[in-house]
């Protein structure tokens, strides 16, 4: 038996018609944009320069207390462009910053190495840039040997031990801010520099590539004219440039991002662990992953060189910045409101009381460390003398987690670095010995040091 269908009405042949020419535009639209984003990545990844991050590395670096960066902005002047003054065939880091990224993805510190900086370089092996024996010198002078020398300088300087490096010249900022289609700043007073081709009206305004890094690299225009007096206007234009990269006018436009990741990669140069678009993919997956309210600029504290006013030394808070960087402490941990760790010091201290016996020859001490405890939130249920002299400052603590927390948070409050013994009991007692003295801790000192962090108001 042969069924015979009903004719097609000429619509419904239009519309089956119209379905199948959309859905063939369709496939050729898929295919031509995956062939475009595969030609994308080739470039990109062709892009990418690399040089040695030591001239030998034995060891694989370690990150298990984070990944170190050093970020150097070359002041090469081997550009296809002009306006930058003459190629006299060195280069010199116009910038460095050493920016830290913990294992958590939960901060950046970017630490701002003035150019002025002087040290004892060490010698540098050729990595391709001729050898270096060593000698006294500013810090941005290691880049002519290659930036495996600037990487050497920067680990002498600091004692940070670096995991990567990636050096971006003049020319490629310029591309960058370009391809963010400029970045808003805001300037107190109009600022004017003819060596810098700067010449910007007060206000918030944005600037293109060529106005950013005139505003970056101005000396003349602000201050004393010295290195550390443009620091301040760095961290405003680093500022910009990460607001902007992390905007939804960037994120949601596929052209932007492509041409922000194409002028980051021409400009770009790093060791050959960062070398492949993977790995800088992950970087940079990692970095979008911080919160802007989490990404801290802070420049080196410095003071003057003994020997030349006009050059600058780490100050002993540069010491205490990189000691932290080390250890993946925070930077400016002491100005931090950690919420969650005081909620539970607090939790911890409620439930033990604390009994204090004075056992020195010192008259009403019991009472002053009383003092120290109750008004750090703890309940004092007793104080007392010690019939003998003690020798020794013991702090007796009850086997359990809340009570060993509470008895930090003691050693805190009395600022006693004092060691503790587990005991059967219930209560916290602090046996104040005749070495009670040697024990007392100084007062935390606070790092003095210019900072910004990145969502900060520009016009703040």
């Amino acid at each position: 038996m042969t069924i015979q269908r009903p004719p097609v009405s000429g619509r419904r042949f239009f519309l089956r018609r119209r379905r199948r020419i959309l859905a063939v535009t369709a496939i050729v639209i898929s295919l031509a944009v995956l062939v475009v984003a595969c030609f994308g990545i080739l470039r990109l990844q062709g892009n990418i320069k690399v040089s040695a991050l030591r001239a030998s590395e034995v060891d694989i670096p370690d990150s298990s207390q984070g990944l170190n960066v050093l970020i150097l902005g070359s002041d090469s002047r081997e550009f296809s462009s002009t306006g930058f003054g003459a190629d006299t065939g060195s280069q010199r880091s116009d910038s460095m910053l050493l920016m830290h990224l913990p294992p958590g993805n939960g901060r950046i510190e970017a630490i701002q190495i003035p150019r002025d900086t002087v040290l004892h370089r060490p010698a540098c092996e050729d990595t391709g840039f001729g050898y270096y024996s060593g000698g006294y010198g500013m810090i941005n002078s290691a880049l002519n040997y290659g930036p495996a020398c600037s990487v050497a300088a920067v680990e002498e300087l600091t004692g940070v031990h670096l995991n990567h490096f990636i050096e971006v010249n003049f020319e490629g900022f310029i591309s960058i801010v370009n391809a963010l289609d400029g970045i808003k700043v805001c300037l107190n007073n109009s600022m004017r520099d003819s060596k810098a081709n700067l010449n910007l009206p007060a206000g918030q305004q944005t600037l293109d590539g060529p106005d950013a890094l005139a505003l970056a690299r101005t000396r003349h225009a602000i201050g004393d004219g010295s290195d550390i007096a443009r620091l301040g206007n760095q961290q405003m234009v680093m500022s910009a440039i990460v607001q902007r990269a992390k905007s939804k006018e960037v994120l949601t436009r596929p052209d932007r991002i492509y041409a922000f990741l194409d002028a980051i990669t021409s400009s770009m140069t790093v060791d050959p662990d960062l070398s492949s678009l993977a790995e800088l993919t992950g970087l940079a997956a990692r970095i979008q992953a911080v919160p802007t309210d989490q990404i801290t600029f802070t420049t080196m504290p410095t003071e003057p060189a003994p020997e030349n006013p006009n050059r600058v030394v780490p100050a002993p808070d540069a010491k205490l910045i990189f000691e932290r960087i080390s250890q993946d402490i925070p930077v400016n941990s002491d100005k931090e409101d950690h919420l969650s760790r005081k909620e539970e010091a607090a939790s911890a201290i409620r439930e033990v009381s604390v009994l204090i016996t004075n056992g020195t020859n010192v008259n009403g001490l019991a009472n002053q460390y009383s003092q120290l405890a109750t008004s750090n939130g703890f309940t004092v249920s007793g104080l007392s003398n010690s019939p003998t002299l003690q020798k020794r400052t013991r702090l007796l603590i009850p086997d359990s987690k809340g009570a060993k927390k509470a008895a930090t948070e003691l050693a805190k409050a009395t600022k006693l670095d004092i060691k503790t013994t587990v005991y059967e009991g219930d209560s916290l007692q602090l046996i104040l010995g005749q070495d009670y003295a040697d024990l007392q801790v100084p007062d935390k000192k606070s790092i003095k040091a210019r900072s910004r962090q990145a969502n900060q108001d520009l016009c703040g």
